[in-house]
């Protein structure tokens, strides 16, 4: 059986890297758990601690037992460490050290890199958790709501494992920043999260199908890369977060899908033609088409600006040392080095927005970023076919590039979704045409109101087609105490 198949589960710590024999990390992963669950009980789920939750726990990293179910208290839940098996000899396969062996401990030179990329990723995976804390007193169903509960605990694991690696090979830098990633708080003004779409509020629960949808595949899109990385124990750290962070996707695919679903139906009961009639469509109790599409404006833009700036020097920097690689590096056809190559990148010149060739060292997270639109671009299509279907002249869509940015070329630009470039009185004049307004929050705020009841939907989305774990969509998934 090869090293690290298999997983300690009887252990404070499940895990498959053998701390049972690493009395250092063993304790002070110890000593950092108790930190954790006051975290955990002080920025959860807000009033769900003491239910039941049928959720899936890794008890492995085989295909057939990555994935236990069964009934738990969140608080209790078993947050593990686990990597991805090795793969025998394995070399760095980008950057001034492609072709050398991976790295099993921290490159010196590269210390201070590796430490930073680790922070930021692992700053990530709380901040989700604290801003979607409130959302389970208003979920619309409660298969609905153990699926916000299996994405929370998820993002937590994923916080154990970033720590992990701190922990083991930072010693008492690694443990400092561990400890500062549960005194951060999304939105908080002393103590923000890194990144500024991390900072943003999860009012709703189209805010959160939306959110999972677009920036937990940005999060896909940073793991890939990092799973690339020369350094071995981030590479099989990532590789083994991806089998959970497609669960996130889809939750927020199927979501939206839900919504849009729910919507052309009851337009079509009521023998409304028009879906930009939004009184008539609200009146319904369902969520019309053009305020999804504002949604989408505003979550695809924060996202975007999690790749950062366009052309960067520190992304090259990370590149050549073989810390973090391309998306899918290892299907790309080219020598995997980028001295003499170059990359597209879209820049604003005198006012326009146009194509220029670049260095593709200095425009990796300009290719990110295009890798993260095809990707994206699937759940619009998905979405389209339902009002395809149902025989509605409406398409919904990603937003251009250089809308509503606040970080990189197009920071601070007054361009409207499809990239035209407006005065700016008549961007503000037309602003609550392409963002969410107080008008269109106070509407979804008003439509937030809980179902709790096992089996029954809220009326604004359409009850799942299928269940979680081998269970129906009418299963009672989370047992409410009181």
């Amino acid at each position: 059986m090869q090293e690290g198949s298999v997983v300690d589960y009887d252990g404070l710590i499940p895990n498959n890297v053998g701390l049972k024999d690493d009395a250092r990390v063993r304790r002070a992963l110890e000593t950092w758990h108790p930190g954790y669950i006051d975290w955990w009980m002080d920025m959860g789920p807000d009033g769900f601690q003491d239910a039941l939750v049928y959720l899936r726990t890794a008890v492995g990293i085989d295909p057939e037992g990555w994935a236990k179910f069964g009934f738990v208290r969140m608080p209790e839940y078993r947050w593990g460490i686990l990597l991805a098996l090795p793969q025998a000899d394995r070399t760095i396969a980008f950057g001034h050290h492609k072709g050398e062996p991976a790295w099993q401990e921290v490159p010196g030179e590269y210390r201070a890199m590796l430490r930073r990329l680790l922070v930021i990723q692992g700053d990530t995976e709380p901040a989700s958790v604290e801003q979607q804390r409130h959302l389970g007193r208003t979920a619309p169903s409660l298969y609905d709501m153990r699926n916000l509960f299996q994405v929370n605990v998820e993002e937590g694991r994923h916080l154990w494992a970033m720590v992990y690696l701190l922990q083991k090979y930072f010693g008492r830098d690694g443990r400092e920043e561990a400890e500062a990633l549960l005194e951060r708080r999304s939105g908080h003004q002393d103590r923000p999260r890194m990144l500024g779409a991390f900072n943003e509020a999860t009012p709703d629960w189209l805010s959160f199908f939306l959110f999972t949808t677009f920036t937990d595949r940005d999060g896909k899109m940073q793991l890939a890369a990092l799973a690339q990385s020369g350094f071995d124990p981030l590479s099989r750290t990532c590789r083994f977060m991806l089998t959970e962070e497609a669960h996130h996707m889809f939750v927020g695919e199927n979501g939206v899908a839900r919504v849009v679903g729910r919507t052309c139906e009851a337009m079509r009961q009521a023998g409304i033609d028009d879906p930009a009639d939004v009184e008539r469509v609200r009146a319904l109790g369902v969520i019309d088409l053009p305020l999804i599409q504002k949604k989408i404006n505003l979550h695809v833009s924060l996202t975007l600006d999690l790749f950062g700036a366009e052309i960067s020097t520190n992304a090259a920097n990370a590149f050549s040392a073989g810390l973090k690689g391309r998306y899918r590096e290892d299907k790309i056809d080219d020598d995997h080095r980028l001295v003499d190559s170059t990359y597209p990148v879209l820049r604003l010149e005198d006012g326009t927005i146009r194509e220029q060739q670049v260095p593709a060292l200095s425009a990796l997270n300009m290719r990110l970023r295009d890798d993260f639109i095809a990707d994206a671009s699937g759940g619009p299509r998905r979405w389209n076919k339902i009002i395809e279907e149902a025989g509605f002249p409406f398409r919904l869509g990603l937003p251009h590039v250089a809308f509503n940015r606040r970080i990189g070329e197009f920071a601070g630009l007054g361009a409207d979704p499809a990239g035209r470039i407006l005065p700016d009185a008549a961007f503000i004049a037309e602003r609550e045409k392409f963002l969410p307004n107080d008008a269109d929050n106070r509407f979804l705020e008003g439509l937030m109101r809980p179902e709790h009841r096992p089996g029954q939907c809220a009326g604004w989305i359409a009850p799942p087609k299928s269940g979680v774990g081998g269970k129906p969509g009418t299963f009672e998934y989370v047992r409410i105490e009181g």
